[in-house]
């Protein structure tokens, strides 16, 4: 049960942002390591490939825990869950800065990834639910804002620390750290909006399942998520290999920035979704996005920064509007004794799209080169992307 009244309403108002706050750090902590993969492969020496592998145990740890305590939350509180994601991400930090090989960086993109789960519905409900009366969509975009801000900022922060000091690999997570532990002072004060939160209560698994009737909504909106959450991947395991090795920018604050900026347009392109309508927005994102990943595709014929940070930027508000379009036709249709598995099902499927394309990626590249590997990815996303657009405009999708 969630508590209707927590309070006053200045507190309130305190609280949804606060809790936005922690929700922002905790994210920020599961895309620190982006722009220092190039420096692990030097240290470490590994290929391509494994930098790949190692992003995608991140987000099968995200699905893994979506799927087994997804809604924890709803019955323990959500202080304490948001307690448990901090010491997963306190230990994931932990993991890079003791860092000695593979196992460690493995390890540490597994906790992340477990911290990442728990957010994602805990600290979104936290959001929402320390909201004021009327206050409601403004908390919402701040779940949204904070969750993608957060993922962007993490390149944007390791990416300047690793550049312009002397200690690349250990000072930001020693940042990060004291983040955290500033997240947890603050939900520790935050209201607790789970009226009776039991003590322990046993794990039930969610599963997997899309009703029968929903299926006309979640093929093209399922699709849409795969293909722009495989672009974010994209960005988020190689974009800094891309730079390097394609178009020659080995600065790795450039780096984290190029990172920040797509998600920092998907979460424009969110804000922009409730104007248009969902029923628009997701053949509008999917174009918007096809724009985006042909633009990525010409910087890397043209090895040209320009055209990549304008890839990222068009295409980041192609994913954010099909994203959020995608997320509220999935969540209207869904019948209410089935809505939440059927979410759950659809951000299994968003995150694999972030994670088995990239290791496609890797491995191509083995073969390919790099550059000819994220041509071929690019080609597949905007095939993807095509036909789920091309279904949704032409056949709105609706309950059956």
């Amino acid at each position: 049960m969630v508590r209707e009244d927590t309070g006053r309403v200045d507190g309130r108002r305190a609280g949804y942002a606060a809790a936005a706050v922690v929700f922002a750090i905790g994210m920020a902590g599961t895309t620190l390591p982006t722009p220092l993969y190039g420096l692990y492969q030097k240290e470490i020496g590994f290929s391509e490939l494994m930098v790949t592998v190692v992003f995608a145990v991140y987000a099968v740890a995200v699905i893994s825990v979506l799927l087994v305590a997804g809604n924890y939350s709803d019955k323990v509180g959500r202080r304490p869950v948001l307690l448990a994601a901090m010491a997963l991400s306190a230990a994931s930090a932990g993991c890079f800065l003791l860092e000695s090989g593979l196992p460690l960086l493995f390890a540490g993109r597994v906790l992340s990834g477990g911290a990442a789960g728990l957010l994602s519905g805990a600290a979104t409900a936290a959001v929402i639910e320390l909201a004021g009366p009327g206050q409601r969509a403004r908390a919402g975009f701040a779940a949204t804002a904070a969750n993608m801000g957060g993922l962007g900022c993490g390149p944007l922060l390791s990416g300047v620390l690793a550049e312009y000091t002397p200690w690349p690999l250990s000072l930001p997570f020693w940042v990060h750290l004291g983040l955290v532990a500033v997240a947890c002072l603050i939900t520790w004060r935050l209201a607790e909006t789970v009226a009776e939160p039991r003590r322990w209560p046993r794990l039930e698994p969610q599963g997997v399942r899309v009703p029968a009737e929903v299926k006309g909504v979640f093929v093209p909106a399922g699709l849409a998520a795969f293909a722009g959450f495989a672009l974010l991947g994209l960005f988020t395991a190689v974009a800094p290999s891309f730079a390097a090795t394609t178009l020659g920018v080995h600065n790795l604050a450039v780096t984290g920035a190029v990172v920040f900026s797509v998600f920092c347009a998907s979460t424009i392109g969110q804000s922009l979704a409730p104007r248009i309508g969902a029923r628009r927005a997701l053949p509008i994102g999917c174009a918007v996005l096809i724009v985006g990943l042909v633009l990525v595709a010409s910087s890397l014929l043209a090895k040209s920064l320009p055209l990549l940070v304008l890839g990222a930027v068009c295409g980041g508000i192609g994913q954010g509007l099909a994203f959020r379009a995608a997320l509220t036709l999935v969540g209207e249709a869904a019948p209410a004794e089935h809505r939440g598995g059927t979410i759950s099902a659809f951000f299994v499927v968003a995150y694999t799209g972030i994670s088995v394309p990239v290791v496609g990626v890797g491995a191509l590249a083995t073969a390919l080169g790099l550059r000819d590997a994220g041509l071929v990815f690019t080609g597949c996303v905007i095939l993807l992307a095509g036909v789920s657009g091309t279904y949704a405009a032409l056949r709105t999708p609706t309950r059956s």
